[in-house]
């Protein structure tokens, strides 16, 4: 898939499948934006991407504020006069249940990122992509279709839930201006994040496996990814793309 010149905004691209796209992107050509809040991260990200002839912008904000937001935004159009792609790929998971009293918590701050975070970049890029009839990746997660198997996750999940029904949303109403959006939806991947969520433990505690017993690579996601970004799906939109090695058949 070629992306050449296409200009790319991949929020919370510091680590993880946001790294590994931000890199498959610029192999294909893109310029891309990469964003986070962990410089040193950002940093190694830019380093790896420049290895394939390209430097990528980047942008230190955190997008669940709305000024900083704004700001990446702009940034991203002050430097390149155009946006072609939004991928929404910032999120984290931070614990709180109904029983240990810090549900609403961890509810505001995982639902300021994961999609109020998401809602608003998607805002704020529309009329850029309109312009383009560009398109949009929402980074999702089985979490939000799966049953929930820890109570402290509730947060994350009703976040994926709600970005789930985000991307259908947003789909029907940018569809007149032929812009598309699309979800991706990861089950267990080799991550920072699924090491510091604890799902890595949880899972092994209690002997959950994918049907095909394995843990993607975050350039698995970033493959479906650029494949819902590129012309070869022209024709999708509205839709959530699974890549769970099969673990939702065994939950």
């Amino acid at each position: 898939m070629c992306f050449k010149d296409k200009v790319v905004f991949i929020s919370g691209s510091s680590s993880g499948i946001g790294a590994a796209t931000a890199i498959e992107f610029t192999k294909a050509g893109a310029n891309v934006i990469i964003n986070g809040i962990n410089d040193t991260k950002l940093k190694s990200v830019y380093e790896k991407c420049i290895e394939y002839g390209k430097k990528p912008l980047m942008i230190s904000a955190d997008i669940s504020k709305d000024e900083e937001a704004k700001r990446a935004i702009e940034e991203t159009i002050k430097h390149f006069g155009t946006l072609d792609i939004l991928v929404n790929n910032a999120g984290f998971s931070k614990c709180g249940s109904i029983l240990d009293g810090n549900l609403l918590k961890s509810y505001d701050e995982v639902m300021a990122t994961n999609l109020r975070g998401a809602m608003h970049l998607t805002e704020l890029a529309a009329p850029y992509l309109i312009k383009t009839k560009g398109n949009i990746v929402n980074v999702s997660s089985v979490g939000g279709v799966a049953v929930p198997v820890l109570p402290q996750m509730i947060s994350y999940c009703v976040s994926k839930a709600g970005l789930d029904h985000f991307t259908r949303c947003s789909a029907l109403e940018l569809s007149k201006f032929g812009v598309r959006v699309n979800a991706v939806s990861p089950g267990p991947v080799a991550t920072d994040f699924r090491k510091n969520s604890g799902t890595e433990k949880l899972m092994a505690d209690r002997k959950i496996h994918p049907a095909l017993d394995r843990v993607s690579e975050p350039i698995e996601i970033a493959d479906v990814i650029l494949f819902l970004a590129s012309d070869k799906a022209k024709g999708i939109t509205g839709s959530n793309f699974v890549s769970d090695n099969g673990l939702l058949l065994k939950i």
